[in-house]
């Protein structure tokens, strides 16, 4: 009896400490900026930009030569934009201009992370590029990029960009989280949703999802299922390698996927 009473106490905690620090496992913002695309000789503007409840975005606008169209990119949960130069980097060698902004609270972005706050962030950022810029939608990508993924498939739902592209991404966090965490009732303490398959079902632009079966955080099942729920016209790349890495070990695979899957939807890729 008291070994029962004790399971049911630890479990109670465990159950508790989940959803009371629930934030500091899905966030994990870095403020240093360790480099910039001026360190791999690219050029770029360091811009700023307002969401809608006045928080400071910080961003990168990273112009290609003889650009085909712009990637608006949503990174991962962790670090920053300083962290993303092998991406930045791929596609500027396709001539894709980028947008890579930093939530808030991670680099240079005011504020603290919230599930709400991702997506408005990445709204100013759409806003900033049609806006601010002048850019037609029709030459616009969204790239999100795990838990981008969620945030890009939103934003891409709530307007329409040339295409979308969802790479390394979940179904759900929720859904994740159990996957994770089997033992506890990950789907009655979620704080957190994340619905990527739920906002893919109301995208309507070309979709492009890209997922490993060696990557150990977000099962490559994840990616299948949002394969399946997402409208045509859809393609899926299979790449190699881990979560974090895998578009660096399966690159060339990568941006042949990429520049396959844009040639047929972005205008201003030759045909």
């Amino acid at each position: 009896m008291h070994v029962f009473a004790g399971f049911v106490l630890l479990y109670g905690v465990l159950a508790g400490l989940m959803f009371v620090f629930q934030s500091h496992l899905v966030y994990f913002p870095d403020k240093e900026m360790t480099c910039s695309p001026h360190d791999v000789n690219l050029p770029y503007e360091a811009v700023f930009f307002h969401t809608r409840d006045r928080i400071e975005i910080a961003a990168w606008f990273v112009p290609a030569e003889q650009s085909r169209g712009v990637v608006l990119i949503c990174h991962g949960n962790g670090g920053n934009i300083s962290h993303r130069m092998p991406l930045i980097r791929i596609l500027n060698d396709l001539s894709l201009s980028c947008l890579i902004f930093d939530y808030r609270g991670y680099g240079n972005s005011a504020g603290k992370p919230t599930e709400e706050g991702t997506y408005r962030d990445a709204e100013a950022a759409w806003h900033y590029l049609v806006d601010t810029r002048g850019i037609d939608a029709r030459n616009i990508v969204i790239l999100g990029k795990s838990l981008g993924g969620a945030v890009a498939a939103r934003l891409a739902r709530e307007h329409t960009p040339a295409a979308l592209i969802v790479q390394s991404t979940f179904t759900s966090l929720t859904e994740l989280g159990q996957t994770v965490y089997p033992f506890l009732p990950v789907r009655l303490l979620s704080r957190f949703n994340y619905g990527t398959a739920e906002y893919l079902r109301g995208v309507n632009c070309p979709v492009l999802i890209m997922h490993s079966r060696q990557d150990e955080i977000v099962p490559y099942s994840h990616g299948c299922e949002l394969f399946r729920v997402a409208g045509q016209p859809k393609e899926f790349v299979e790449m190699e390698g881990d979560h974090n890495s895998g578009f660096i070990v399966s690159e060339s695979r990568f941006r042949e996927g990429i520049s396959g899957f844009l040639r047929q939807h972005l205008p201003g890729w030759p045909r």
